[in-house]
């Protein structure tokens, strides 16, 4: 992947607060007035954000929505030490200074047909995002999303409508906002939440894949978002039927802006082994970088 030159495409900015959620297992959808953000955020992007005014190092965020008419952006995080906690406890009006949007993104255009997009936690958000740009791409196109969780997922699920082939029975458990757009999505889990598939994201998209012909079969590729080892699943996925996979590296980060290199992993490249930065090199990847065939 060629990565673009994105000076001049991060903006400062003091967002305020407009509505924010708190959702089971310490889970929070935070909803904030961000108009440079909203206007360029492209599915893939983050934010770097200050959690609390006493808290100077900032956290880096995925975009989950974004709303350039009106402004706003969503995140979705979970609690996970001092800073996220901190930022549980903002209110609305008050101000959220951000970075953004940061990062190379998922493509834009000229998809395949069926499209396959896989998250897995605090990588669910990037899916939807990416989800609501295929909708609205003008481009002919039936996007499929799973989606996997192993504490409760940050909606109420609802029984979906729309048949997907291949699917075991019983497994209908769906995003309502996704289900409302008339993309159809599927819940996995090993925790034995009702309509959801028993077992992993990867488990649920290889039943679906194997359900198709092969010539379409041959309209798929993958985008995916999630932890580590998920990752490296959905990347074997990808090469045992042959499909293009980019995926959406999580990482540590400090500066977010690429000056620190603290965020850098080892990419397979034409030229060899390389160091690059997740924060502005990526977070997006071609999963066959990331994870190379064996």
């Amino acid at each position: 992947m060629k990565h673009p030159d994105t000076r001049g495409t991060i903006f400062s900015e003091n967002a305020r607060v407009i509505e924010h959620q708190s959702l089971p297992a310490e889970q929070f959808l935070l909803r904030l007035h961000s108009p440079e953000t909203a206007t360029h955020a492209r599915a893939g992007n983050f934010v770097h954000l200050q959690c609390h005014p006493e808290l100077y190092m900032r956290r880096p965020m995925s975009i989950m929505r974004a709303a350039p008419a009106t402004g706003w952006i969503d995140i979705f995080y979970k609690i996970h030490g001092e800073g996220t906690a901190r930022l549980a406890l903002r209110k609305a009006g008050e101000i959220v200074p951000l970075l953004g949007p940061i990062g190379v993104p998922f493509k834009q255009r000229g998809y395949k047909k069926l499209p396959l997009l896989l998250g897995g936690g605090v990588g669910i958000p990037p899916m939807v995002f990416l989800a609501e740009h295929m909708k609205n791409s003008g481009e002919e196109l039936s996007p499929f999303v799973i989606m996997g969780s192993e504490i409760p997922f940050p909606f109420t699920s609802r029984p979906s409508q729309i048949m997907v082939k291949g699917i075991p029975e019983g497994v209908i458990a769906s995003m309502p906002l996704l289900e409302d757009w008339g993309i159809p999505s599927r819940l996995s889990s090993l925790q034995g939440y009702p309509g959801c598939y028993s077992g992993y994201v990867t488990d649920l998209a290889r039943a679906w894949l194997d359900s198709l012909s092969p010539e379409s079969r041959d309209n798929v590729e993958i985008f995916s978002c999630g932890p580590t080892p998920m990752l490296r699943s959905v990347s074997l996925l990808a090469q045992e039927y042959n499909l293009s996979c980019q995926i959406s590296l999580e990482e540590f980060m400090a500066c977010a802006v690429g000056g620190c290199a603290g965020c850098a992993v080892e990419v397979h490249t034409a030229e060899g082994l390389a160091m690059q930065r997740v924060c502005v090199d990526g977070p997006v990847f071609e999963a066959a970088n990331i994870f190379p065939a064996r």
